[in-house]
Parts: structure tokens; C-alpha cells; sequence
């Protein structure tokens, strides 16, 4: 943590009290870190002569200056990819005929059973380097292409060591009800059995939230509330993969248990958006995983309609989304979902800190983590008007400089 001052900034606040619009825009703005916090915001003008002189000053030149982007979903830590199945699906194989012959998510869960710790680490942190790079400041990185308790701990275990050697902020997430792996198919109650009393005790220590894949193909609703009830009593809150590839009720489950987030919703419905907005449940919407699928937006609007609070992340995963950084959610989100330039930045950066209930970021407002994004232009409108220029000048965490210059 150090103190920076960050002036002549198009800046984007996210605190429609601070500024103009919704994101509470200062057109000329500064902003103050101190010991890793934001200390003020407010013109440049306003700066005091005493700070200026004190402490490492970035001069904006009139760009945009955002709050650092948080990516909420992600399957960051794996091991080889999918390219050949990729090409199939492109080709017209189906994801689920994928899954049938023995692909998809349990080919990933193959190759990071048999790489070694210090490989997986070694390929998973050259994409969080690129994440940083890319404006990621708080990331959420789930286990769950182990499906052993062994390879699952290892996974979190990784995951710290991200948390530990790199300058971003992780969230880790228990995902042991990925799929039922293949040693399990005909025992569906065993492996429910083998994560109550075995996964959960050996990994709940590494994790903050557990999450299930509830959909076809995976986990059932029944199976998902009886996972979630032993994650609870572990001290993990819950999260749902949900309405993803059919409309199974995953929704109703996630606002009925309070799930911090329910995500991807591409089948949800009007009813149950309104009970997600009545529990606060916070909807993380996925744009790579819908253009890799080549399966229609989400009912965005709808979502928007009910009040539900939406979030947008990269899904980072070797099958179906794999992509890295958060300004391209930004271009999807507004190019292929429908969203204006305003709801998905902020979608992007407070939404994203909101799905994983941490309020004191994805906003620029004394008292939040000092960590920011300057783009190379001075409007945040050009991450979608320009979707193939690496925009991100700088990144800051809190208070340094970790990227860019």
C-alpha cells in the first residue's frame, strides 16, 4: 500500500452523490490515496498544495479514470485446454454431446489431475498476469476441475498462492459440485456424500463461498440445496451456476437460500427475477461464455426491470469462455447484450465487487480500496466504440502502480 494523487481525470466515481450521472462523473477530477485507501475525490482544483508536494502524482491528461475492474466468476486455475473441442462446437457438435463422449468439463478435470502443483500454478498465473494487466484488480477463482478431495484442496491452494505472489485481491471458491465425475456416475449419492464429509472439511478453510453448477447435466435443485446446507455449516456462503442451459428453477433455489449471486440466468424467468431482486441476490451475466456458445444474450432487460443488481464477468474457462480480461465483458455486454456504455462499466467494476459482497471497492469514494484504472482515452465509452485497443494505460492497487505506466 502506498499514497498516490491521481489529477486531471475524467473521473468515474460510481457514486452518483460525488459527481454527474450515474457514475458521478468529475469531469476534471482528482483522487487521493492514502495507506491503500481513497482518501478524497473531488476537482483538481480542489487539491491541496500540501498533497501535491508530498505524495506521487499521475497526471491524467484529461483521460478516463475508473475504479479497478472485479471480475466475480471465473475458473482461472486449470490445467491444458480445449481448442480441438472448441473447433467441433463450432463446427455444430453440441456442448452436451461434447459432455456425453467424455469431454467438456471432465476433459479439463483430466488434465489438471495429472499436472503437477508447481505447472498448474505456473499456467495459471501467466492468466492472472494478463488479467492485472488488463485492469483486474479483485478476482473470484474457483476450484472444481478436481472432483477429488485431493485435487480440489490443491486447486485452493494454488489460488492463495495467486492471492499471496500477485498485486490483486482474490477471492477464492469452493466448486466441488462441478459435474459427478465419471468413478461416480452410477453413485450420484456417494460423491454428494464424499464432498458433505470429506471435500467441504478439507477445503472449506481455503474458501469464502462455495458454489454449484445447478443446470442439466450437473447438479439437480434437490441435489444443489442439500450441497449448499453443508457448505453452510462450514462457514461458506452460498452461490449458484444457474438457468444456464435449460430453465431447471436453479433461480427460485438461489433467492430462496440468499445466495450472494446466481449466474449466467440465460433461461430466467419475470417471477424469478423479482425474487432475486427481493433477496438481493446480485445477477453475474457472462457475454464470453454467450458468444463462445453461440447461444442468445440474457433476458437483460427483464433483469433490469425487476431491480435486480447485475454484475458482468469473464467466466475465464478453457471450454466454454475462454477469455481473460474485463474490458472485452465491457464490449460484449454493450455490443451483443444490449447494455448502455454506463451499465456495463459499472456492472464491470461496482456490480462485480457487489457479487462478491465486498462493498468497499469498485467505487472511488474515501474509505474504498485505492484501486483504479487510467484507459487511454477520455471517455470510458471507447472499451466498446474500440474493442481490439488495449485501452488500459495504468493500473493501480491499492495505491501502487502494478501495471502499465
Amino acid at each position: 500500500m502506498s499514497d498516490l494523487l491521481v489529477t486531471d481525470a475524467f473521473l468515474v466515481t460510481n457514486d452518483p452523490s460525488r459527481g454527474e450521472g450515474p457514475w458521478g462523473v468529475i469531469p476534471d477530477g482528482a483522487v487521493h490515496i492514502a495507506d491503500g485507501r481513497v482518501a478524497w475525490v473531488g476537482p483538481s482544483s480542489d487539491v491541496s498544495l500540501g498533497v501535491k508536494e508530498s505524495v506521487e502524482t499521475i497526471d491524467a491528461g484529461g483521460a478516463a479514470v475508473l475504479p479497478g475492474f472485479v471480475d466475480p466468476h471465473t475458473h482461472l486455475v486449470f490445467a491444458g485446454d480445449r481448442a480441438e473441442e472448441f473447433a467441433r462446437r463450432m463446427a455444430g457438435a453440441s456442448y452436451t454431446e461434447i459432455m456425453a463422449a467424455g469431454g467438456g468439463i471432465m476433459s479439463t478435470v483430466r488434465a489438471t489431475r495429472a499436472a503437477t502443483t508447481d505447472d498448474l500454478y505456473r499456467q495459471s498465473r501467466a492468466r492472472a498476469e494478463r488479467m492485472i494487466a488488463a485492469g483486474t484488480t479483485t478476482v473470484e477463482i474457483k476450484s472444481g476441475y478436481g472432483l477429488d478431495v485431493a485435487t480440489e484442496r490443491r486447486m485452493l491452494e494454488v489460488v492463495r498462492r495467486l492471492d499471496d505472489d500477485l498485486p490483486w485481491d482474490v477471492v477464492p471458491t469452493f466448486l466441488g459440485a462441478h459435474v459427478v465425475p465419471p468413478e461416480y456416475a452410477d453413485d450420484r449419492d456417494g460423491y454428494l456424500r464424499l464432498i458433505e464429509t470429506e471435500m467441504l472439511p478439507a477445503c472449506a478453510p481455503l474458501a469464502r463461498f462455495c458454489d454449484v453448477f445447478c443446470d442439466d447435466g450437473a447438479f439437480t435443485v434437490v441435489e444443489a440445496r442439500r450441497i449448499v446446507a453443508a457448505a453452510t455449516r462450514h462457514g461458506l456462503r452460498p452461490k449458484l451456476h444457474a438457468e444456464q442451459l435449460a430453465a431447471t428453477g436453479a433461480a427460485d433455489l438461489a433467492a430462496e437460500i440468499g445466495a450472494v449471486s446466481a449466474d449466467h440466468l440465460d433461461h430466467v424467468t419475470a417471477d424469478q427475477a423479482r425474487r432475486l431482486a427481493a433477496a438481493r441476490t446480485v445477477a453475474v451475466l457472462l457475454p464470453g461464455a454467450a458468444l463462445s456458445m453461440r447461444t442468445p444474450p440474457p433476458p437483460v432487460g427483464l433483469l433490469r426491470d425487476a431491480g435486480v443488481t447485475i454484475a458482468l464477468a469473464t467466466d475465464c474457462n478453457p471450454g466454454t469462455s475462454y477469455w481473460e480480461t474485463m474490458p472485452a465483458m465491457i464490449a460484449l455486454a454493450v455490443l451483443n447484450f444490449g447494455m448502455s456504455v454506463e451499465e456495463a462499466v459499472w456492472s464491470a467494476t461496482r456490480g462485480g465487487a457487489l457479487a462478491l459482497a465486498l462493498g468497499d471497492r469498485g467505487r472511488l469514494t474515501p474509505g474504498d480500496i485505492g484501486d483504479l484504472v487510467v484507459l487511454d482515452a477520455d471517455h470510458p465509452a471507447h472499451l466498446a466504440y474500440r474493442p481490439d485497443s488495449p485501452l488500459v494505460r495504468t493500473v493501480v492497487k491499492a495505491g501502487r502502480v502494478v501495471a502499465g505506466r
